[in-house]
């Protein structure tokens, strides 16, 4: 059933209300009846009411009461009257209408003629309603809607009182009501109505869930748990305010934009429309009250009624009379047994109501009554107030003590806060600067304040004359900082020149060296020399004499060896999961799991990395890790890549590389944690150029690569690079394929790691098939990888050995040993690609059992959704005489070989050279199902990419 927004809703959808629709709906399904909708300002009602109209057949009349000095008597139904139309029916007009005559002239000539006046007063006004009743029943069946009747005048209080006591046998009559606009005349009549009392339909608001959704309805987008909550906590679940508040965010963003800037919500500016309603309603407040209520906005959310009497010297009595005012007229509600503003913005609209000279004056009489208050010392909220107040010192001094109470809790995000707070006021003291920095270096890593604490660190750096060991902790930082910022380069520089500052403090130098000892970071570092400055690291930690430091280098070193394939990796990273020392610093175990299962990933060993997943995962959600929940979901979406498991990824993926797609612009990394962005764009491009549009792959792998290059960082690179060849080669881009892998093959000799590069080797010799050079160059990779234990590489190498052989008995052993190697890793994709060479390569030489070989294969690409594959190996059945399981997919029929009637619409215009979204506008469909039924189309018709559509005749007449 279509709904039908109201002017000026941003969203088309009701949000909630489910079970309030239907109550309506049994109201006005069974006439006589009345109903009373009431909620605050912005709650939805005229929107609930209006989805109930859009949806009924019957006839309705509406009419709105407005707020006026000197309302009009009855004006809001005279209003629905003239709107009604056509008022001629079937039976004829109770002469008693004509009463109407002279408050209705537009209406006159259409109306029973006027009657003479009445000498009484009260005769003459009980005709009119008399008239107006008659008109209705004339009407009828009708649905009478009346808005914001607490806005109505006496008169059509009265009216409505008779109404419920002469109701026509077919009208329903519904009012929206304000609530918090005192005692309404009209509820005692509709509850004694002969009709039965009204139905109240009480609105409240929307929950965070509802929020999400109606967000996501509005920007097309799905929303990070961040910026839905704090939605939620700007708007208190008001749609109005929701709405409202978006509208501002879109009239300076991009849809797609928003909600990947949960800042940009932290600082929003009040929308016009919702300050002139909170302004309006403090305005009906006495002077006392406003007084009060401007204190309580600047104590916060929820003010104490203790703090506020001491800020504005007044007595219990005036403060809870003066509460329960606000709260009358929507400022404020209970909650918990206390007063609470409405929602945040409504307090910041009344904060700012109050004058800057004031105010400042106000924080510091709240601060100096927090100071005397019971209790721990509440340094979190003495350090903003005392900020507020412009009391540098004071201010300084209480928000250091709450960085360090924020740390000791465990929460280095908000410690790190503090602390870029009072490392802003420029007139600190160079030992007082100096000594926040440092522990803005310690903080800011875990506290995900990369943005605000590099340019702060890099500027200290650059002007203060800092003493060596002081630098190198500050630099230290700096780098770890820019590392997890996506700046590998810089950041490994950084930590480079701090090792030299070092020397004297073995602990942390022992820390810098094991970062630098990780191979997956850099470009232009050989894993020699990550594997030095892991022996130095191993020094260091030996003078320190510090057990963690000790840790940490172990950590480092099971992860260079598991990135080569070392088997001794597994037999150490088991060791550390067994020490009781890494399980006594649960981040440092997460952070290690997570790493190591990466690791296990890039090599192919999913078994191992589903488990440490699972540690990490588990870890981290008992330390309440923070900085690691998305490189939590990260790993997640790469194991269940790996796994096969697709269903629902590519949204996931999406949602942490940036909304709705990644990348968002040049260079965008829009994600909380942006190293882990540029993962997130190569697990998508690599998932895209599996299910389509290849050429959405093509430019995401090609924006990885990009950002990866300009960054200096290795990992993604080599397998960005990799991947973009493979798929280069599906689209018969041999000479494109070739450059992509020739590049990445040169990374791979600079670093030294022969495992991450065996693929890039195989696209290569794929790519120019047996030569003297490709034929050297896989005996170089298998020098490379000799005693490796890393699945991926050892079926590429295998793979790469079979296209270079001449012995075809040979080959075909080579190629059965990759299938077998990446089925026991449980890598199903790779499974299936392996599987659809061995089929193919039997198939076209008559010998073995190709054709199961390459329905096993079809078989793995429609369980995974990979439809560009499918398309392929369909085609290569048909070429090859291999009937194709038809349909191999649950669901709809998919028409056989034969596309439906919407599929070849689609591949016509398509064939034509149009775009997806060209596509999606002239046919009224959405981008995603445009792509959908190309896919489809391709796979039946056996075709690699939309350029084949013309060649294979799609266009002639069917």
């Amino acid at each position: 059933m279509p709904r039908v927004a109201p002017s000026g809703s941003l969203s088309d959808v009701l949000i909630g209300r489910r079970s309030e629709l239907a109550l309506l709906r049994t109201v006005i399904a069974a006439p006589p009846s009345l109903a009373l909708v009431e909620g605050e300002a912005g709650i939805g009602k005229s929107r609930l009411v209006g989805e109930l109209l859009s949806a009924s057949g019957a006839r309705r009349l509406v009419g709105q009461c407005e707020q006026l000095q000197e309302p009009l008597p009855l004006s809001p139904l005279l209003d629905a009257f003239r709107l009604a139309g056509d008022l001629t029916a079937a039976r004829p007009v109770s002469p008693v209408v004509g009463a109407l005559a002279p408050l209705l002239p537009e209406l006159a000539e259409r109306l029973p003629p006027p009657l003479p006046p009445l000498p009484d007063q009260r005769a003459e006004r009980h005709r009119v309603f008399r008239a107006a009743v008659a008109l209705l029943d004339h009407l009828s069946p009708l649905v009478l809607v009346l808005e914001d009747v607490h806005w109505a005048d006496g008169g059509t209080h009265d009216f409505l009182a008779f109404l419920a006591a002469h109701q026509p046998r077919d009208v329903s009559v519904i009012l929206t009501v304000r609530t918090g606009s005192g005692a309404l005349p009209i509820r005692e009549a509709f509850a004694r109505a002969p009709s039965g009392p009204a139905r109240v339909v009480s609105l409240t608001p929307l929950s965070p869930p509802e929020v999400e959704e109606l967000a996501r309805s509005i920007l097309k987008a799905e929303l990070p748990g961040t910026f839905a909550a704090l939605l939620y906590e700007k708007t208190g679940g008001i749609p109005f305010v929701v709405e409202e508040v978006l509208r501002t965010l879109l009239e300076r963003l991009p849809a797609g934009e928003i909600p990947g800037r949960p800042d940009v919500l932290s600082a929003l500016a009040v929308p016009t429309v919702l300050r002139d309603v909170v302004l309006q309603r403090l305005s009906s407040l006495d002077g006392a009250a406003r007084e009060i209520l401007g204190a309580a906005a600047v104590i916060g959310t929820t003010p104490d009624d203790r703090v506020l009497a001491e800020v504005t010297g007044r007595g219990p009595l005036e403060i809870a009379k003066a509460l329960a005012s606000a709260q009358a007229v929507g400022l404020l509600h209970e909650e918990d047994g206390q007063s609470r503003f409405r929602h945040a913005l409504a307090r910041q609209i009344v904060y700012e109501s109050v004058t800057a000279p004031e105010r400042r004056w106000l924080h510091l009489r709240t601060a100096q009554a927090l100071e005397t208050g019971p209790g721990p010392r509440p340094v979190a909220r003495l350090a903003h107030h005392f900020r507020l107040a412009g009391r540098t010192e004071e201010f300084v001094a209480n928000a250091e003590a709450a960085a360090g109470t924020a740390l000791s809790h465990g929460n280095d995000a908000t410690a790190a806060r503090f602390l870029l707070q009072a490392l802003e006021v420029g007139s600190l003291p160079r030992e007082t600067r100096v000594r926040l920095a440092v522990k803005l270096g310690r903080v800011a890593v875990d506290g995900l304040a990369h943005a605000e604490a590099v340019p702060m660190l890099e500027r200290l750096l650059a002007t203060e004359p800092l003493p060596a060991h002081l630098r190198g902790e500050l630099r230290f930082a700096l780098g770890r900082l820019l590392r997890q910022q996506g700046e590998a380069r810089a950041g490994h520089l950084q930590i480079e020149r701090a090792v030299g500052d070092l020397g004297d403090r073995p602990a942390l130098l022992g820390r810098a060296l094991a970062v630098l000892a990780a191979p997956e970071t850099v470009v232009d570092r050989h894993v020699s020399e990550h594997a030095a400055r892991c022996d130095e690291a191993e020094e260091a930690a030996r003078r320190s004499g510090d057990p963690d430091v000790d840790i940490a280098v172990r950590i480092a070193r099971a992860s260079l060896l598991l990135e080569q394939g070392d088997p001794g990796s597994g037999r150490l990273i088991d060791d550390l999961l067994r020490d009781d020392r890494l399980r006594g610093v649960p981040r440092e175990h997460a952070r290690a799991c997570l790493n190591w299962a990466q690791g296990a990933l890039h090599i192919g060993r999913l078994e191992r990395a589903e488990a440490l997943l699972a540690e990490g995962r588990r870890v981290a959600g008992q330390a309440e890790y923070l900085r690691v929940a998305e490189v939590v979901e990260l790993v997640t979406a790469a194991v269940d890549r790996a796994a096969g498991r697709w269903d629902g990824l590519e949204a996931r993926i999406r949602r942490l590389g940036g909304a709705p797609g990644w990348p968002a612009s040049p260079g965008a990394a829009t994600a909380a944690f942006p190293a882990a962005s540029m993962e997130a764009g190569l697990l998508l491009g690599a998932l895209l150029a599996a299910t389509g549009p290849a050429e959405e792959a093509v430019a995401c792998l090609g924006e990885v690569i990009a950002i990866a290059e300009r960054a200096g960082a290795v990992w993604p690179l080599i397998p960005a690079k990799m991947t973009l060849s493979r798929l280069l080669l599906t689209l018969d881009d041999v000479t494109g394929a070739a450059a992509h892998a020739t590049a990445a093959l040169s990374l791979v000799r600079a670093k030294g790691n022969w495992v991450w590069g065996a693929e890039t080797v195989l696209c290569l010799v794929d790519a120019l098939g047996r030569t003297a050079g490709t034929v050297e160059l896989v005996d170089e990779l298998g020098a490379g990888l000799d005693g490796a234990d890393a699945p991926i590489a050892r079926a590429a190498l295998l793979t790469a050995r079979a296209v270079v052989s001449e012995d075809p008995p040979e080959a075909d052993g080579l190629l059965d040993a990759a299938r077998t190697t990446l089925q026991e890793a449980g890598l199903r994709y790779e499974e299936a690609q392996a599987a659809e060479r061995l089929g193919r390569w039997r198939c076209e030489r008559g010998t073995g059992d190709g054709g199961p070989l390459l329905e096993a294969a079809l078989r793995l690409y429609a369980a995974m959704g990979a439809d560009r594959d499918l398309a392929r190996i369909s085609r290569i059945m048909r070429q090859n005489g291999v009937p194709i399981p038809y349909p191999w997919r649950g669901g709809r029929p998919s028409h056989g070989q034969t596309l439906s009637s919407r599929e070849r619409e689609v591949a016509l215009l398509a064939a034509e050279g149009k775009t997806n979204q060209e596509i999606a506008t002239e046919l009224f469909l959405s981008r995603r199902t445009v792509e959908s039924h190309i896919s489809s189309a391709l796979r039946k018709l056996g075709l690699p990419s939309r350029r084949e559509l013309r060649a294979q005749g799609v266009l002639a007449d069917p």
